[in-house]
């Protein structure tokens, strides 16, 4: 079968033909269909991501497929069923094994594009602000880096718990982007006048950041008395460094996510907050959004668009010939 892998960190990863994988206990194998890009994938080439997976191996963290073997001790999910996965690495190939209790079956009206696209953004999103910025109807929520991966999913779950959202991206198209799934309000990033546009909009209360750095400062200094920020990843490649007075004189309070660990430590926060958003993508209240669509073989064409920062949404890689 045919794998995008990397042999050593900093070098690129190749297509590669490899023996199809045996499934273990506890695991199925998966005839995948396609894997949605993250992220945390380019930072795993680069051995700077949380998780660091024994080399050589294959990428992409997040897949849809068919269930075709079940491993020893494995009766569910039943062979056939169409399944996402979180697998931390080897969605990029024809095949692979996964965890049959990380396995997901996913609804026969979502295909598998829309599936390789949904666990990793929609959850990470809802996740944080259901379960940790405890968003409420009526509030403000500004979402930095609003037309990446995660950030138009909480422009759109923002929408959908009630918020007025405030969205700031990168240009036009993004921006449109950002309207389409929701945004009350939008803000080109490159302008400069973040604090102040959130400021004359009456502030923000919560804020949705993946991008870390000026955007941050600029955000924090425009969230309301008793606001929440939450801290999601660092898109810019800088780390911000809080100024704590200012949480003191605003009582304000700053939010650490990551979703990965839930998996780890209290994993019936991700399977809730699925359940819920299967609920609402089956009701048609979320449309994830692909900008990018190529085949196996064009896998390294596709990680370049992430890098670039090309894509709205996702970037998705099928596995058909």
């Amino acid at each position: 079968m045919r794998a995008f892998q990397i042999d050593q960190l900093g070098e690129s990863p190749r297509l590669t033909d490899i023996a199809a994988p045996t499934p273990g206990p506890g695991e199925v194998r998966l005839d995948i269909a396609a894997c949605g890009l993250n992220f945390a994938d380019l930072l795993m080439l680069k051995g700077q991501y949380q998780e660091h997976p024994v080399l050589p191996f294959t990428v992409g963290m997040e897949l849809a497929g068919t269930v075709a073997t079940h491993g020893p001790g494995v009766t569910a999910p039943a062979i056939g069923t169409r399944v996402a996965v979180v697998g931390g690495s080897g969605g990029l190939a024809e095949q692979g094994c996964f965890p049959a209790a990380a396995c997901v079956p996913i609804p026969d009206a979502m295909s598998f594009t829309d599936a390789a696209a949904f666990l990793i953004t929609y959850s990470t999103s809802h996740v944080a602000l259901a379960h940790r910025a405890h968003l409420a109807p009526g509030e403000t929520l500004l979402v930095l880096g609003a037309a990446g991966g995660v950030g138009l999913t909480a422009v759109e779950i923002g929408k959908r718990m009630g918020a007025r959202v405030i969205a700031s991206a990168r240009g036009a198209d993004k921006l449109a982007a950002a309207i389409a799934a929701g945004a009350d309000h939008v803000i080109d990033s490159d302008a400069g006048t973040l604090r102040e546009t959130v400021k004359a909009l009456g502030g923000a209360d919560v804020v949705y950041d993946p991008v870390g750095g000026q955007q941050f400062m600029d955000a924090l200094r425009a969230t309301n008395p008793e606001g929440r920020i939450l801290s999601i990843g660092f898109a810019s490649g800088e780390v911000p460094q809080v100024p704590a007075n200012l949480l003191l004189v605003k009582n304000l309070t700053l939010i650490g996510l990551y979703w990965g660990g839930y998996l780890k430590f209290r994993p019936e926060v991700i399977t809730d907050s699925l359940h819920q958003l299967f609920a609402w993508y089956q009701a048609g209240d979320l449309h994830p959004h692909v900008s990018h669509i190529l085949p196996l073989d064009q896998a390294a064409e596709a990680l370049e668009i992430l890098r670039s920062r090309k894509s709205t949404g996702k970037v998705v890689v099928t596995t058909a010939r």
